[in-house]
């Protein structure tokens, strides 16, 4: 079965046994009803994916890779803040009427900075380290940028990767781990969403780099479902996880900025039926 459905079912029963619940607290999410959007929660999860046995997609419902990959290209290759740059819609409700979230998620990672080697952004300055100084300990990102969160329509939640190169015994090849660090995550919507995007980063700046993939771990400081998604979530892990589908990357592709959604699949997916109607909490 999918390790990524059992550590999904393990940390949603572990929230619904043993969280905190928000109920009658002060909380700033509400539904489209005005009700307030209360949670029971978790703090400090950690869940770890070694990508190098299988790739992390839920199998007890379909999660969208291509989609996926399309948002996390949005932010990290094409480094636009704009919604008319996305194939989807998921950041309507946090954009303006020119289709801007502000400067959030990819407008910084496009902001360039200097370093000793020149002007980078945050994107180019991880290749090239990895590239040319895998082993260094300041190989990272961040997207909580405190000077422009008035600015944001929406603070970022996964909002910095840490980069880290180790070496398995008896081979020359680098392997590419990496740490995800999330303020807040809606489970139910966002968990395996957000662990798909970044599996597949990493798959491809391993590739690029001539590394071979190894674990992501995310870091989620409140792991919490929704008041109105406990049902749907106590419905979820009931179901029987199906065998990891086999993940493919195009290997024509060198070059990080010339991969697109249509350059990842997987093979095999089997998944169950998709949970329709989840209101979202905004």
């Amino acid at each position: 079965m999918s390790a990524a459905d059992v550590t999904f079912i393990n940390m949603c029963r572990d929230i619904l046994d043993n969280g905190t619940s928000t109920e009658g607290e002060k909380v700033r999410p509400h539904w489209e009803d005005g009700t307030p959007a209360y949670t029971i929660k978790r703090f400090g999860v950690v869940n770890r994916y070694d990508l190098s046995r299988e790739f992390p997609i839920m199998t007890l419902r379909r999660t969208a890779l291509k989609t996926a990959t399309d948002e996390m290209l949005w932010i990290w290759q094409s480094k636009s803040n704009n919604i008319h740059d996305l194939h989807s819609h998921i950041w309507d409700e946090w954009a303006d009427e020119d289709g801007s979230i502000g400067k959030a998620y990819g407008y910084q990672m496009g902001v360039k900075h200097q370093y000793k080697e020149g002007m980078m952004d945050q994107v180019d300055r991880v290749i090239y380290d990895l590239k040319n100084n895998p082993f260094s300990r300041r190989i990272m990102t961040n997207m909580y940028v405190h000077q422009d969160l008035h600015e944001m329509n929406l603070y970022p939640c996964a909002y910095s990767m840490t980069f880290n190169v180790t070496q398995r015994p008896g081979t020359d090849r680098l392997v590419l781990n990496a740490v995800l660090n999330q303020r807040s995550q809606d489970v139910l919507m966002a968990n395996n969403w957000n662990v798909v995007q970044y599996a597949v980063l990493m798959h491809m700046l391993a590739q690029v780099c001539d590394m071979q993939v190894g674990e992501l771990v995310h870091v989620i400081a409140d792991a919490h479902i929704y008041d109105r998604h406990v049902p749907m979530v106590r419905e979820l892990i009931s179901r029987e996880p199906k065998p990891a589908p086999v993940f493919w990357l195009n290997p024509e592709i060198r070059d990080f900025y010339q991969f697109t959604r249509n350059d990842v699949a997987v093979e095999g997916y089997e998944f169950g039926s998709q949970i329709d109607n989840i209101p979202i909490a905004v």
